[in-house]
């Protein structure tokens, strides 16, 4: 048996887990769990990046009890795009920015006129969002902190180089950037070129289970962790390591990793990289072992823990079962538009939307919930229908894995929506391919279809039938394109 830390980082808060791994078994415990709250400053939204750190060391220092004192590696993932910017000297130059800031806002029009953009995603593959990091690239262009900047890191890299001193860049991530070139899976040196991004400025390029360094002797003291010990490079984008850990058992599935956001779509062998994709707004990242993950980005419970947020925290136990009360499909919204990407009076923008496409508005908090809880699986029902006919890949089960198996109520609509059985768990996906990728470091799991196996033998895990009427989706889903 053999123990690693699992550095888990979400939009809402940040997780230490504990990976025990043997020759048949996989054992996961939380060591630590902290708040990750964004701070809103002057000059806009800032992610507390050393508050997060101060989290990493005490969930480093909490996994070691764990474990006698002693690790035998540690892996970090989080959210993509966002980066932070360091001096020649190595320093951090501020907090690196939140993907919600209302920086790039009117940005990738500009970026367009030089590079359309129907060519940018031939070249990269990304679906269009406006945080994408080649956009908040544009918007920092004339600022200090650009000019000043010598080195840029994601925000999974900049933990790890805290930790060893060691600076790289890992894949996964790095695909979210609209830099890299998925059929490549290097950079792509002619956007950067013609857009004007210094691709010097990033750190070489780590494959998931690379060597990362090992923990500076100042990290040891303030654990109390016995050294060396290693940090691998994981999938680092949450996305990469929750997509490792779907206990598929064979290729004709589908999965929606659930939590802030919903990332619904396919796993594949190669990119799709045609204009209907673009048009349908699907986003070819890059997973493990040469694989894309063809997926669109669905608003998620962000729309949910927005409204529970507003309404003060109410029990969501009671909210779910009260919700589950209300009829279904009463009103629905798009649970992809970016008017919603922004914190705030969630409650009352769901109900404009209603109101605004001729649909009963939904009043109470319950009445809320249903329509976000049915919305989101009328996006998933629409995601998973469109990766299939686009990349020409029937699949025959959906997985959900993360946050979003917890709400029962989201599981069975999703089944229901979409016509498929649906198989809920794990819920710390991203932790549990985190750890199995460090595990393969140590010759513990075999390759991807060997995790899953072992996966699904040693985690619980729910599966849902689908129920009810078909047509009254197929409905919902045409009044939401009318509207």
């Amino acid at each position: 048996m053999k123990s690693y830390a699992a550095v888990d980082l979400g939009a809402s808060s940040g997780r230490v887990m504990v990976g025990r791994v043997g020759p048949d078994s996989l054992e996961l415990s939380e060591a630590h769990r902290f708040p990750n709250r964004p701070v809103r400053v002057p000059e806009g939204l800032r992610w507390d990046v050393l508050g997060l750190y101060a989290g990493v060391l005490d969930g480093l220092r909490a996994a070691g009890a764990h474990c006698g004192g002693r690790l035998d590696s540690v892996g970090i993932d989080s959210w993509a795009v966002d980066y932070g910017l360091l001096d020649a000297d190595g320093a951090l130059l501020g907090n690196p920015v939140h993907y919600r800031d209302s920086r790039t806002e009117g940005v990738a029009e500009k970026v367009w006129a030089t590079v359309p953009a129907a060519e940018l995603y031939a070249a990269t593959g990304l679906q269009y969002a406006p945080f994408n990091t080649l956009y908040q690239l544009a918007a920092a262009r004339d600022s200090a902190q650009l000019s000043f900047a010598k080195r840029l890191l994601l925000v999974p890299d900049l933990l790890t180089y805290w930790l060893t001193g060691e600076q790289g860049t890992e894949l996964t991530n790095a695909s979210t950037t609209q830099l890299i070139d998925p059929r490549t899976r290097d950079w792509s040196y002619d956007v950067a070129s013609r857009l004007g991004v210094d691709l010097g400025l990033f750190a070489p390029l780590r494959q998931p289970g690379d060597f990362a360094g090992v923990l500076r002797g100042e990290v040891l003291e303030e654990t109390g962790l016995s050294g060396p010990v290693p940090v691998t490079a994981v999938g680092s984008h949450d996305t990469a390591s929750a997509v490792a850990a779907v206990p598929a058992e064979a290729e004709r599935f589908a999965y929606i990793c659930t939590g802030t956001w919903s990332l619904a779509g396919l796993e594949l062998g190669a990119p799709i990289l045609t204009e209907e994709s673009r048009a349908a707004n699907f986003t070819n990242e890059l997973g493990l072992d040469g694989t894309v993950r063809y997926l669109r980005n669905i608003m998620g419970l962000w729309l949910l823990q927005e409204c529970v947020r507003a309404w003060g925290e109410p029990d969501l136990g009671a909210l779910l079962l009260d919700a589950s009360k209300v009829p279904a499909l009463r009103s629905v919204v798009d649970a992809g538009d970016a008017a919603f990407l922004a914190p705030g009076r969630m409650p009352e923008r769901i109900a404009e939307a209603c109101r605004a496409s001729g649909q009963p508005v939904p009043a109470s908090p319950a009445e809320i919930t249903r329509c976000i809880l049915d919305s989101l699986a009328l996006a998933h029902r629409r995601a998973i229908a469109d990766a299939q006919r686009l990349a020409d890949h029937p699949v025959d089960v959906v997985h959900v894995v993360g946050g979003g198996t917890r709400n029962a109520l989201l599981c069975q609509l999703t089944a229901d929506a979409c016509g498929l059985p649906v198989v809920a768990g794990p819920t710390e996906a991203a932790a549990l391919g985190n750890v199995l990728v460090q595990a393969r470091t140590h010759g513990l799991v075999g390759d991807l279809a060997d995790g899953r196996r072992l996966l699904t033998r040693t985690q619980p895990l729910t599966r849902y039938e689908p129920r009810g009427d078909a047509a009254r989706w197929s409905e919902a889903e045409a009044r939401l394109t009318r509207g």
